[in-house]
């Protein structure tokens, strides 16, 4: 319903021009001679100027002079020094208008270009994962809260490694090309760690060293983004379990086969990677059963944070609970949770979300 007031809302914006050149027409044609619809001729081509190609800006334009000539020649009013006013304020206001779409057009161009650029750095820091990983069905998704956005602070990694396949999510505190500059430098040592660490436990230091590091180089130059939550979790070849470290994330999901949901909080609460001044100990990695069927989600908080018209959160747990959702392809679901959360928030989310569905086939 909400999408076809907005399609409707938008034919009567296009439509726009063409309806204040003919209640100008209208007006000239009721009222007395004293009175004048140059003001409808006027606001057609500026109305246009934003919403049309220049094309269709010059014809606007040229059509409101056309209807006016028409008016006048037809009450005779000429040679009058008032009606040649009027046209000339049509005219001029035309070719501003022919100006101002020009100026649009080459905003929307940069704007292109720059979303363009934006989109490539987002997939070059966050490509999609192959569909099949170590024998398991794979899918992630990246839901921008602002649309046309592509860059943001959530994170998300799949690695296939002796050890099994590993996987991160996270979430980096901040925004701009600042966040995203953690985000590479996480994922980046994410992809080397996973390959080399024989424990779950030390990838997780690597990734706490590798932004320690990053701290240190930046500082002088600009504030640290600050701390990132982060879940990192392994899927031994074969075993049917799951390892997950968990550094201030929200819990991910197992999704069971008879629509069983289960979230895997972590027994021991950790702080997220990037505040070990605040406080350390060792990290532990916690098991659960991983069966045959079904299917781990794993997500950042725009997904569990989004609300609706009351400030209702949206819960992910209550919402996938009862459903067949595990046995769908993991591409299938993470479109149809998207969905639900973009219609549980009225169609505008207050921050991103990344979304990784493991399913074991």
């Amino acid at each position: 319903m909400e999408e076809r007031r907005i399609s409707y809302a938008r034919r009567f914006v296009r439509l726009l021009p063409a309806l204040l050149i003919a209640a100008g027409c209208g007006y000239d044609y009721v009222t007395p001679t004293d009175f004048t619809g140059a003001p409808f001729f006027t606001a057609a081509p500026l109305v246009a100027a934003p919403l049309y190609s220049q094309r269709g800006t010059v014809l606007t334009g040229v059509v409101a002079v056309g209807a006016l000539l028409v008016l006048r020649a037809s009450l005779g009013g000429l040679p009058r020094a008032e009606v040649i006013t009027e046209l000339v304020t049509v005219v001029t206001v035309s070719v501003l208008a022919v100006l101002i779409n020009l100026l649009v057009r080459r905003s929307d161009a940069r704007l292109a270009s720059a979303r363009a650029i934006a989109e490539a750095a987002q997939r070059a820091v966050l490509p999609e994962p192959a569909e099949r990983i170590g024998g398991y069905q794979i899918a992630a998704r990246y839901e921008a809260a602002q649309e046309g956005a592509f860059i943001g602070g959530d994170l998300y990694a799949v690695q296939d490694s002796p050890h099994g396949v590993r996987l991160v999510v996270g979430d980096v505190r901040g925004k701009g090309m600042g966040a995203v500059g953690i985000v590479a430098v996480v994922i980046g040592a994410f992809r080397e760690a996973a390959e080399q660490e024989v424990t779950l436990e030390a990838v997780a230091q690597r990734l706490e060293r590798a932004l320690a590091r990053e701290r240190t180089r930046r500082e002088g130059v600009e504030p640290a983004e600050g701390f990132t939550t982060a879940v990192l979790a392994e899927l031994p070849h074969g075993d049917g379990i799951v390892r997950l470290v968990n550094r201030g994330h929200p819990p991910p999901l197992l999704l069971y086969a008879d629509g069983t949901v289960c979230a895997l909080s972590a027994p021991e609460p950790a702080l997220p990677l990037g505040m070990r001044e605040l406080g350390a100990w060792p990290d532990r990695a916690q098991e659960a059963g991983f069966p045959t069927g079904a299917t781990l989600l794993v997500y950042t908080d725009g997904l569990s944070e989004a609300r609706d018209e009351t400030d209702r959160f949206y819960d992910p747990e209550t919402g996938l609970a009862g459903r067949a959702n595990a046995r769908r392809e993991p591409t299938a679901l993470l479109g149809a949770l998207a969905a639900e959360v973009r219609r549980h928030s009225g169609g505008g989310m207050a921050d991103d979300m990344a979304l990784i569905a493991v399913r074991r086939p």
